[in-house]
């Protein structure tokens, strides 16, 4: 299966970053990939007020990202903000296009590093995954890579895959941190890890001020085995991967970590 992962700066114009996402999916699917990827806040950037530019899941932003994935014919995943209940929103990972529709709601929200999401971002509840042409994949947002427990999960309830959105932090050691995690993750759960993060706003001259997480690029895809078999830069750019199922299964049954975990 081939997976474009769309690492893009998110403006703080929903309008704006949806047009990047449409130029994004065309790229993917001139490029034979069956889903497209982007990034944790695609809608808009971490940083500003998210209450008023959330909207629900059969808004104008989540009807209009519908539409670009039906007219491209491919699977879109891409990070927006619904509202909350409590006046907070949630950081959702909406999936939809080709068949396939789903919203994963962030589980853990990044309470670290100065920086706390919980004060705005209500927590989801619940691990999501799809199933593209028989592949099952699982969804997952940045701070949920510190949690190996998540793709255990996954991988248990099917998953060969999981995709990682994110706008990860920037700071001493954080790339470092990222690119450990991810590649732990995939040994943890011996499947394909797709990370696609924003990219450094500092690579396209912007300054950015605060704790806000904006992104640092580095987006991978990563074998079953913890191998780093492709990875972007700083920059905005497109990775294209094609991903085999079957390293899965030979890496669960040349390292069965599933079935042999006793706790």
């Amino acid at each position: 299966m081939r997976i474009a992962l769309n690492q893009m700066c998110s403006t703080d114009d929903p309008a704006a970053n949806l047009e990047l996402i449409r130029a994004g999916v065309r790229r993917s699917a001139e490029a034979g990939a069956r889903v497209a990827v982007f990034p944790e806040a695609a809608m808009v950037r971490f940083g500003v007020p998210l209450a008023p530019v959330a909207e629900p899941l059969d808004g104008p932003w989540a009807t209009a990202l519908r539409a670009i994935a039906a007219e491209a014919g491919v699977v879109v995943v891409a990070g927006m903000f619904s509202p909350a209940p409590d006046g907070r929103v949630r950081n959702v990972l909406l999936a939809t296009g080709a068949g396939v529709e789903a919203a994963y709601r962030k589980i853990h929200v990044f309470d670290a590093f100065g920086f706390r999401e919980s004060d705005s971002v209500e927590p989801g509840e619940e691990p999501v995954s799809i199933e593209v042409d028989g592949v099952r994949i699982g969804l997952a947002t940045c701070y949920d890579v510190r949690f190996p427990e998540l793709f255990r999960r996954l991988a248990a309830e099917g998953a060969v895959a999981t995709v990682v959105c994110a706008s990860w932090g920037a700071g001493e050691g954080k790339a470092e941190q990222w690119e450990l995690l991810t590649r732990a993750r995939a040994l943890d759960s011996t499947s394909w890890i797709l990370a696609c993060g924003q990219a450094d706003p500092a690579a396209v001259g912007e300054e950015v001020a605060g704790p806000a997480p904006r992104g640092i690029g580095h987006s991978a895809a990563i074998t079953p085995m913890g191998r780093t078999a492709e990875a972007l830069g700083a920059a905005p750019g497109l990775l294209v991967a094609d991903i085999d199922p079957a390293a899965a299964e030979s890496a669960r049954a040349t390292v069965p970590v599933l079935v042999n975990a006793r706790l």
